[in-house]
């Protein structure tokens, strides 16, 4: 073991978090031959083998699962370290660790642009996720912040709200809600019309939890979809109505390609929220960032994407 590298601990934890080396050659930006390298080179220091192929799944052995948790810890104390050396540095020169839910793709990269022309110097690592990997990436602390809708409830955690985030029901131009509106639609007149909507768990799920109360179970699904840009094509080719934050859909609203529904009760209203462990040290960095969206994230999402009105 004294020869391993903390490259090839990084490479096994991932690995092992995904259960799956190419998943795991995708999250590390590697190619899948170049992690299994870096896993059987790791074996060779340990002496044991730490995975075994069971069919097309791989399971960690005993020496596996045992290696992971020891493995975690180092990664996490030379993290600390980094962070340690980060306050030392400041903000010029820090490293910036963000993740954010998939709906936040559509803008968040000009607000880390707009910091970094305020602070020249820093390093953005910027990554996009769906609800349930952002929250692993929370708990596992690989990130700094996290940009999301709800806050999660099972981790101990701060959150700060810093924009607001509308929600609205879109439609093809040829759709027969379009043709036929006079006024604000009943949303009981929606009840009735094919929805392609997100995935169980996803924030934009939760979010339509809110929308449709009780009445969310009488909706007809015409197809469920993990990706927000897919659920917008499949609306425009006429599958059915979407329901998607007003901040992934501007660029199809300003073409005439998507219509925004005039329901009662929407937009509705949410919130974005900056969130971080709570026992976490925020590098400077971080804490910067943080309080540069407290400051100037709600103004400078409105400069991007107008709202779309009560």
């Amino acid at each position: 073991m004294k020869n391993a590298t903390l490259r090839q601990l990084k490479v096994f934890e991932t690995v092992a978090r995904r259960l799956s080396f190419s998943r795991a050659a995708e999250e590390l930006h590697l190619t899948q031959p170049a992690v299994s390298t870096q896993v059987r080179t790791l074996e060779g220091h340990v002496g044991m083998p730490l995975f075994e192929q069971l069919g097309k799944k791989i399971y960690l052995t005993q020496a596996g699962d045992e290696l992971l948790h020891f493995c975690r810890a180092i990664i996490q104390q030379f993290d600390e370290a980094e962070d340690a050396m980060a306050q030392l540095k400041g903000i010029a020169g820090g490293k910036l660790n963000v993740a954010v839910i998939s709906a936040g793709d559509y803008f968040f990269p000009q607000l880390m642009v707009a910091f970094a022309r305020q602070h020249p110097g820093v390093q953005l690592n910027l990554t996009v996720h769906n609800r349930e990997e952002l929250l692993d990436k929370l708990a596992a602390n690989r990130t700094d912040l996290a940009v999301m809708v709800r806050p999660p409830a099972e981790l101990d955690t701060q959150n700060d709200a810093f924009a607001p985030h509308p929600y609205v029901i879109v439609a093809a131009p040829e759709h027969p809600l379009v043709a036929a509106r006079h006024g604000r639609i009943p949303m009981s007149e929606l009840i009735g019309h094919p929805f392609v909507i997100r995935e169980p768990g996803s924030d934009t799920w939760f979010s339509m939890q809110d929308a449709f109360g009780s009445h969310l179970a009488e909706l007809t699904v015409a197809m469920e979809i993990k990706s927000t840009e897919t659920i917008k094509q499949a609306v425009i080719a006429g599958m059915g109505l979407g329901f998607l934050s007003f901040h992934t859909i501007g660029r199809e609203v300003a073409v005439g390609s998507l219509v925004v529904l005039e329901v009662e009760g929407f937009p509705l209203m949410l919130n974005w929220y900056v969130v971080h462990r709570r026992e976490k040290r925020l590098p400077p960095v971080a804490r910067a960032f943080r309080q540069f969206l407290l400051d100037e994230g709600k103004a400078r999402i409105a400069a991007l994407i107008p709202s779309p009105g009560p």
